[in-house]
């Protein structure tokens, strides 16, 4: 069978995103080119324990494997998972969940004869005491810091109940560190959790070889469906390779080696996109481009504890946000991949309840204000130091010249 020849480009994703979108393949079960996914990690991944759940990389490839209790949808909304419904008290302060029964492990000679089972609540205080268990030392203990009990009701009910009231926390059940893993893996003496992993999610690895590739194969008795009620995944497995080099990604990616690359390198993102992020003409018929939303913000920090009179007039910190036009910087800088954090450090989906209005764009006042500052200082040209990596380093050179209109200088 013929490869289709359009690449498919992913910005800003992850494989979950990708296999809903892959419904439309032939419903042929047999292993064939186009149900084998591929794609590119830059840095190998060394654990695939949920307990170290902590970078992006092992993240991605956890998300195939794993499940917990609850998920986050392409908007960041929470939507259920292993648990299908859930109750609250009116105190805020005690969750009861319950879970599928159709929710099955990936097949193990540590289920007997019968190779798998459904999960249970039970499977959850299991997965639960690992990440409190000391010995383990994972990350994500503070994930359990306001839970102050957990039980198993029966096999399909899990009831956990806070110290405090915490709105957060159905949020934070969503994370890798939470997932569930079969009870029967004890302490795992021989340490075979993080490189032979037994999970519930759609794939379960076949073969991994550290710093090479990491094959993962499909799991026949994954639970979702499709809208038409199909199981998922479509895909019969999915390929990773580890090269490290960006670049050298990118040649694969265009040379029809790779089904995606996430995010834009800087060394090859002109190449593909236009000052509006739109791709270019050479590109629309060969790369799919695909965006969703992605937990990153980045920002400029002020030193406050530096005894210097241009750190610590407000006027002056005012100035530096009226005097920044966002939008255009993230079209200039990012080939308009991004959005104004107008609500500060909380990403969007994670900020719609809050009621902030941010700062405009006003270079007039900006330049009010800095005149303010010379009037009450004394100090005609305001100077700032700003420090920062080779990463942001033509971050920089546009701060430097913008700032220079309002009359800062950097």
């Amino acid at each position: 069978m013929k490869r289709n020849k359009k690449y498919q480009l992913i910005l800003i994703g992850s494989i979950s995103i990708l296999i809903g979108l892959l419904t439309g393949c032939s419903p042929n079960v047999a292993m064939d080119s186009h149900k084998v996914f591929r794609l590119n990690v830059h840095e190998n991944i060394n654990t695939l324990d949920p307990a170290y759940a902590r970078d992006l990389r092992s993240i991605w490839a956890m998300n195939q494997i794993f499940n917990g209790l609850v998920r986050l949808d392409h908007k960041l909304a929470i939507q259920p998972d292993i648990a299908t419904h859930w109750e609250i008290s009116e105190d805020a302060k005690t969750y009861v969940f319950y879970l599928r029964d159709d929710a099955y492990f990936h097949e193990s000679e540590i289920f007997g004869d019968q190779q798998t089972r459904t999960v249970t609540a039970s499977d959850f205080v299991y997965s639960f005491d690992r990440i409190r268990d000391k010995t383990i030392a994972s990350p994500g203990l503070w994930t359990l810091e306001h839970v102050k009990s957990y039980k198993a009701i029966d096999d399909h009910t899990l009831k956990i109940d806070l110290t405090n009231p915490f709105s957060p926390f159905l949020g934070i059940l969503s994370m890798k560190y939470l997932s569930v893993l079969p009870k029967e893996l004890g302490d795992d003496p021989q340490n075979t959790i993080g490189v032979q992993p037994i999970g519930t999610g759609p794939f379960n690895v076949k073969a991994w070889k550290q710093n090479l590739k990491m094959v993962l194969r499909k799991h026949p008795f994954y639970f979702e469906k499709n809208q038409n009620g199909n199981r998922l995944p479509h895909l019969e497995s999915v390929a990773i390779t580890f090269v490290p080099d960006k670049q050298s990604e990118f040649l694969l990616f265009i040379q029809g080696k790779l089904d995606m690359i996430n995010s834009l390198d800087a060394s090859y993102k002109d190449e593909l996109l236009n000052k509006k992020g739109e791709l270019k003409a050479k590109y629309i018929d060969k790369v799919k481009l695909l965006r969703s939303p992605y937990l990153n913000t980045e920002y400029i920090g002020i030193y406050l504890d530096a005894e210097v009179p241009e750190i610590q007039s407000l006027a002056l910190r005012k100035a530096l946000n009226y005097g920044l036009d966002r939008n255009e910087m993230i079209r200039f800088l990012k080939n308009n991949i991004g959005r104004p954090a107008n609500k500060g450090f909380i990403p969007d989906g994670l900020n719609d309840d809050l009621d902030v209005k941010g700062y405009a764009y006003e270079p007039e006042k900006a330049k009010e204000l800095v005149e303010q500052f010379r009037n009450d200082t004394g100090i005609q040209t305001p100077t700032l130091t700003l420090a920062t990596d080779a990463n942001y380093v033509d971050l920089c050179t546009y701060l430097q010249n913008v700032y220079q209109h309002i009359g800062i200088t950097i």
